[in-house]
């Protein structure tokens, strides 16, 4: 069986170790996000502060990582969030993850606090920590640009803007210069350590177990690639081509969710990103879908510019729920929240609250500088910059988050997420299930760990009613335990529209690793393990039943407008079957008699 290695630096003594990774930990959690949350489990105490040097920062790649398995480029940021207080696991795609690879290693865990601005600089068995006095205050690609002049031309670089640099619990962890692990604030992690960057270059390799059967695996799954819809669509538009649908089906947050349906949604849809301002697509690691979009922005004045984006949770995060139709602005938006290490989504739900409140009076206008309303472009944009750097009583606030910023002034309740995390861009009354997934996701509100609007909506693999709690907190389950199975992976979840995880992902990850993990229900239950795994990580942080929760507008105000119209999530039953279903008690809990069964105990 193909071993692991896990590098160790401690930024507070400047020791640096190589560690082998227990076998069976690779057995029992494969890699990624599984092996990832139980080095962070067995290395802290889930209760200290997200800013504790105590905080482990642990960057994790899975078995297919840095392969030409299709997709296989991805890697994950895990650490206690300084956003939610819960487990945070922020994934990303590019090149860096591979480089860690080739350069020998699976995982890296970043412990401490360096004494001034620092980054890490790994060539292969060479690794250093450098100072980074001289990049502190810089933007993303002037510091990746800076660090490869200094190291080597080819060199990968995961980063922080002043996002990072200044705490905002909005801030994410950059690499290759568009791609991000955005959600949960894990660069203001990376900020508390004074580390700005950890550049890599990895020239030695891997080898895969069962190098044959692998490729076979591998083409297997290209072909099913080639052939699915979902692929050619997000290749053709990228998830910017949802803007039209979910406004369609009334699901598209407007105002702060104060509606389903945008006036302005044709205005911001993928196909204007791609007639008016796209030059290419771009593509990660392996990948052969090509969602993302290079683009360029002439002719609007203080929105020109070119960089990558938008795709559609980001024309929703600084687009839909601030009521902004300008798609310059937006995609503006998009270049600034790279540079300065935004994300894009709780950046701009944080402003999008900040409207609101100050619309109905609760925000003295003397705070912000200006009035603040909806679908005022400019104001958005220069919220933005003021989040950043935390300027003034708004930019502090905003940079604090959306559910801190409301509580703030007031009004906790007009904040639109779970866990302090806010909604990505769908409106649960437009999808019941959406609703169930936002309350139990372990990193707080997220579409990404169990996207039930693919059955709610796409009929993929069965299609339900998006209306009824019915069957829902059943198939909510299979889709958060196969998420977290192909987390583990590092192949990125969009080619799992099209391949079976149970069969194709299954199959890669045996043969990369000399080791069969099984089929489907293997899959699912190791899934459930580290699902499981990160639930306990938040019980121990004192997150209980009350965390699993959603705004009272989401529960008790139904749109009043759209094909959505009338509907409202009725939360708490399909919360309690959902518990009986994972073998938790009332108050989510894991019982003994599960966490025996997941080996656990």
């Amino acid at each position: 069986m193909q071993g692991a290695t896990v590098l160790r630096v401690n930024l507070s003594t400047g020791q640096i170790r190589k560690e082998a990774v227990p076998e069976q930990m690779i057995k029992t959690f494969i890699g990624g996000r599984g092996v990832g949350s139980k080095l962070l489990m067995d290395n802290m105490d889930p209760k200290i502060d997200a800013f504790d040097p105590r905080n482990p920062l642990i960057f994790a790649t899975g078995p297919v990582t840095g392969t030409y398995a299709p997709t296989g480029g991805r890697y994950m940021v895990i650490t206690k969030s300084p956003l939610t207080g819960a487990i945070a696991c922020s994934n990303s795609g590019g090149y860096w993850g591979p480089a860690l690879r080739y350069a020998g290693y699976e995982y890296l865990m970043v412990e401490g606090k360096a004494k001034e601005p620092s980054y890490i600089y790994i060539h292969d068995d060479k690794v250093e920590i450098r100072s980074a006095k001289h990049l502190w205050g810089k933007i993303v690609d002037d510091t990746e640009n800076m660090i490869r002049e200094e190291t080597h031309p080819e060199v990968r670089v995961a980063l922080i803007g002043q996002g990072g640099e200044n705490l905002a619990r909005t801030a994410c962890v950059m690499n290759d210069k568009g791609r991000a692990a955005g959600r949960s604030g894990v660069g203001a992690v990376m900020g508390s350590k004074n580390l700005k960057a950890v550049a890599v270059r990895g020239t030695k390799g891997f080898k895969i177990a069962n190098p044959d059967a692998f490729t076979a695996a591998v083409l297997k799954g290209r072909d099913k690639l080639k052939a699915g819809p979902t692929t050619s669509g997000l290749t053709m538009l990228g998830t910017a081509g949802t803007v039209s649908y979910m406004n369609m089906v009334g699901m598209l947050p407007t105002n702060n969710f104060q509606a389903g349906v945008f006036a302005g949604a044709a205005a911001v849809d993928g196909t204007v990103v791609k007639k008016d301002f796209m030059t290419r697509n771009r593509g990660c690691h392996s990948c052969m879908i090509h969602c993302g979009r290079v683009t360029k922005v002439t002719g609007h004045g203080q929105f020109d510019g070119r960089g990558e984006g938008p795709e559609y949770e980001t024309i929703y995060g600084v687009g839909t729920i601030c009521g902004v139709d300008n798609l310059a602005a937006v995609i503006k938006a998009n270049y600034l929240c790279n540079e300065y290490g935004l994300d894009t989504l709780e950046a701009g739900i944080a402003i999008g609250t900040a409207i609101e409140l100050a619309e109905k009076g609760y925000i003295p206008e003397s705070d912000i500088g200006f009035k603040l309303k909806f679908g005022d472009a400019d104001a958005m944009v220069k919220l933005l910059e003021a989040q950043a750097f935390r300027k003034g009583p708004i930019g502090h606030w905003l940079a604090e988050g959306g559910f801190r910023l409301a509580e703030h002034y007031g009004h906790p309740e007009l904040f639109m997420g779970s866990k302090k995390q806010g909604f990505a861009a769908y409106d649960p009354r437009g999808s019941i299930g959406m609703g169930l997934a936002y309350a139990t996701s372990n990193r707080g509100a997220c579409h990404l760990r169990g996207y039930t609007i693919s059955l709610e909506h796409f009929g993929n693999p069965i299609k339900l009613d998006p209306f009824t709690p019915k069957d829902k907190p059943y198939w909510l389950t299979i889709l958060q335990n196969t998420t977290s199975f192909v987390d583990a992976s590092g192949i990125c979840l969009f080619s799992t529209f099209d391949m079976n995880p149970g069969e194709d992902v299954t199959a890669m990850v045996s043969e990369s690793l000399g080791y069969n993990v099984g089929g489907p229900e293997d899959m699912l239950k190791i899934g459930e393990r580290i699902w499981t795994l990160e639930r306990m990580f938040n019980n121990a942080a004192g997150l209980t039943r009350a965390d699993d929760s959603l705004p009272p507008r989401i529960t008790s105000e139904p749109l009043t407008e759209g094909a959505s119209k009338g509907h409202v999530v009725d939360l708490e039953p399909m919360l309690n079957e959902y518990y009986q279903l994972r073998g938790w008690d009332m108050q989510g809990r894991p019982t003994s008699d599960k966490l025996r069964e997941l080996g656990l105990a």
